[in-house]
């Protein structure tokens, strides 16, 4: 019956000419059969009385549906506007939202940048062991900082789905324990224990192929929330790499806590929106924690592995995923004593307007072999480009008068340029996609984000100069 009502109502109009159609054709027979007499004038009459009900009856119906549908596309276009309009608002609100969160970075990587490097430079004089250990500590704070704002920075661009992998040749436990060495700060600030060990068999330990900066991206989120849902006990952190299958090395990432753990209704939306898988109560008790779960799962997902988690109310939570890697030729050597990478005189041509900042790209290019001049905006960059020869120009971005960009393309416009080819590098606390973008299309040749780590400046120095050296 349903199977039949569906299929009148889906051929309506069909069936409305068909009974038109048949109704005429019974209407002029019945006029036939009067002239000629075949049937009973009251029979005729009794039949064209049943058309007409019959008919009655067809147009009510059709009708009924033609209003029926009318309403319904009002109502379909009403909720197409509606949610035209939600849209338009969530869009807007992104938007806003993200011009926040690039204003937030900047704000902070600015100053930041500045303590940084003074304490960088700190490190750098003669101190007795308790002022060596104090600057040690607020190095240390400063990087976990810096991580806690890269935490947030790169958690967006994974929600707006800018998911890109990086892949080079990494030494993770050397990568990692630099990493890990800033948390030991902050579980030592809540009197926690924090232990971490990196497992392997193999009698040469190989390099891998993958990105560093996801992987860290992915443990900070993980060691961030174990260190905020634990009150006491202690954080081990393992990396097993005990497994290799030919030409790919198995990782494994354990992160362990004693914490809280998780409600058997909790573990079931763990990975998704960390709004909702956290109540408001938790949430004041214990601010910060319980964000990147579902950034985390997508990332290494991403890298071709599964984020699993087991964990008991009361007792604690263990976090885990495994990733295959490929190995390379590259075996680990172990470190070079530290020495500047440039070995001949390098000019270098500095824009930035920030003075605390001048100390600061100063000392660590000095260290590098590098003579610095500074000017403070792009005007004075370009200027000073015409009179004199520099074998680099780090441009900051954001300047009074002349920003980065403008600098830049007038710089290259000049003679001096177009036979000197001088390698452009920008600068910025703002380092979104969109800024590096902007900064190619403006002819800028590399981007260095703020806070400077000394690895990529170094990196950027060999690659242009004149004459490359190693480290």
């Amino acid at each position: 019956m349903n199977i039949l009502l569906k299929f009148i109502r889906s051929n309506v109009k069909r069936i409305l000419s068909f009974l038109i159609f048949a109704s005429i054709v019974f209407i002029l027979f019945l006029g036939y059969a009067f002239l000629e007499k075949l049937f009973e004038v009251n029979t005729i009459m009794l039949s064209l009385f049943a058309v007409a009900i019959i008919q009655v009856f067809v147009l009510q119906y059709f009708l009924k549906n033609q209003l029926k549908n009318d309403v319904t596309r009002g109502n379909l276009a009403a909720r197409v506007s509606e949610l035209k309009n939600t849209l338009e608002a969530t869009e807007r609100l992104a938007e806003h939202k993200s011009i926040y969160l690039a204003n937030m970075s900047y704000e902070i990587r600015t100053p930041l940048s500045t303590v940084m490097g003074m304490l960088n430079m700190l490190g750098q004089t003669e101190l007795d062991g308790d002022q060596q250990a104090q600057v040690e500590i607020a190095q240390y704070s400063s990087k976990h900082l810096l991580q806690l704002v890269n935490m947030v920075t790169n958690n967006a661009e994974v929600d707006a789905g800018a998911l890109k992998l990086n892949l080079m040749a990494i030494d993770l436990e050397s990568d990692l324990t630099r990493l890990f060495k800033v948390f030991e700060y902050q579980a030592w600030e809540k009197s926690l224990e924090f232990e971490y060990k990196f497992l392997s068999e193999e009698k040469d330990k190989f390099l891998v192929l993958g990105d560093s900066a996801r992987i860290q991206q992915v443990l900070i989120n993980l060691i961030n929330n174990a260190i905020k849902f634990t009150n006491s006990g202690k954080i081990s952190i393992i990396i097993d790499q005990t497994v290799g299958i030919d030409d790919d090395q198995i990782i494994t990432f354990y992160i362990k806590d004693t914490g809280i753990g998780m409600k058997p209704e909790e573990v079931r939306s763990i990975f998704d929106d960390s709004e909702k898988a956290y109540d408001a109560s938790l949430m004041r008790d214990y601010r910060g924690g319980g964000i990147g779960l579902s950034i985390s799962h997508q990332l290494v997902k991403l890298m071709g592995g599964e984020l699993k988690l087991e964990t008991k109310e009361n007792e604690g939570s263990t976090f885990y995923f495994s990733l295959q890697l490929k190995k390379t030729l590259n075996v680990k050597t172990e470190a070079e004593e530290l020495q500047p990478v440039l070995q001949d005189k390098f000019n270098v041509l500095v824009a930035e307007d920030n003075r605390m900042n001048q100390k600061v790209i100063k000392f660590l290019l000095e260290r590098q072999g590098a003579d610095c001049t500074f000017v403070k905006n792009g005007l004075e960059a370009l200027e000073l480009y015409k009179i004199l020869d520099f074998d680099m120009v780090f441009m900051d971005i954001y300047m009074p008068d002349m920003d980065g960009y403008e600098a830049t393309k007038s710089i290259q416009k000049t003679q001096k340029y177009l036979t000197a080819k001088t390698p452009i590098i920008g600068v910025s606390a703002s380092a979104f996609e969109e800024d590096i973008t902007n900064a190619k299309l403006a002819g800028i040749d590399d981007f260095l984000s703020k806070p400077i780590e000394v690895e990529k400046l170094k990196k950027l120095l060999i690659k242009h100069s004149k004459k490359e050296s190693s480290a």
